[in-house]
C-alpha cells in the first residue's frame, strides 16, 4: 500500500503534533470532566495536575505521543499515543482520547485512529496494534471497529463503576487487516 499523503501527520481535518505548552490550559478543562477521565483510562478518575500534565507526551523509548489538532483553527481536541511498543514483536498498544464533548460525534476520533494506525504501520514498521476499552463504551467500540479493529478477548468483570461490574475488552488489527479495510473504505478519498 503506498501513502496516499503528503504529511505524514496530516489527515483530512487533523494533524499530530508534539506537545505544546500552552495545551496544559485546555487540557486541564479536560479533566474537570468525569466521563473523559473514566472513558480514557480504566484507572480511578483523578484530574492530572499542571505539572503533570506538562510532563505527559515526554518522548520515551516505548512510547510515541501526539496531540490532535484541527487543521483550519489549530484547536486541541485530543490525544493519540502508540505505548507498551515490543520493537522485537513488532507490536504496541494504542490509546487515543478527544477532550471535549462538543469534539465528540463529529468523526474525529475515527480520523485520528486512521492516522495514528498509518503512522504505527507505515513508519514505526509495526505488524500489530491492540488497545483495551471499556465495555460501555459504546462510540469508541464503533469507531474501532470503524477502522478495522477486531475483538480479541474479554476480561470479565474487570471494571467498577458507579456499583456496576463492567468487561474491558481486547480488541486488535494487523497492519495486512487495516491495509485492506482502509483500501475499502476510503476508495477515491485521501487519507
Amino acid at each position: 500500500m503506498t501513502l496516499t499523503t503528503d504529511n505524514l501527520f496530516y489527515s483530512k481535518r487533523l494533524k499530530m503534533t508534539p506537545p505544546r505548552s500552552e495545551d496544559v490550559q485546555t487540557m486541564l478543562q479536560w479533566n474537570e470532566d468525569p466521563e473523559y477521565l473514566r472513558n480514557v483510562d480504566t484507572d480511578l478518575a483523578i484530574p492530572y495536575s499542571e505539572k503533570q500534565l506538562e510532563d505527559e507526551g515526554e518522548t520515551k523509548n516505548k512510547e510515541v505521543y501526539f496531540r490532535l489538532r484541527t487543521h483550519e483553527e489549530d484547536t486541541l481536541i485530543g490525544f493519540v499515543v502508540i505505548h507498551g511498543i515490543e520493537w522485537n514483536n513488532r507490536c504496541g498498544q494504542l490509546a487515543i482520547g478527544i477532550g471535549l464533548a462538543k469534539h465528540c460525534n463529529k468523526g474525529y476520533g475515527t480520523e485520528a485512529l486512521n492516522l495514528i494506525l498509518r503512522y504505527a504501520f507505515h513508519e514505526m514498521n509495526l505488524d500489530r496494534v491492540g488497545l483495551d476499552v471499556i465495555a460501555y463504551n459504546a462510540k469508541a467500540i464503533r469507531s474501532y471497529e470503524k477502522v478495522g479493529f477486531q475483538l480479541e478477548g474479554r476480561a470479565r468483570s474487570a471494571v467498577y463503576r458507579d456499583g456496576k461490574r463492567y468487561d474491558r475488552l481486547m480488541m486488535g488489527i494487523l497492519r495486512p487487516e487495516w491495509e485492506t479495510h482502509n483500501q475499502i473504505h476510503t476508495e477515491g478519498e485521501q487519507v
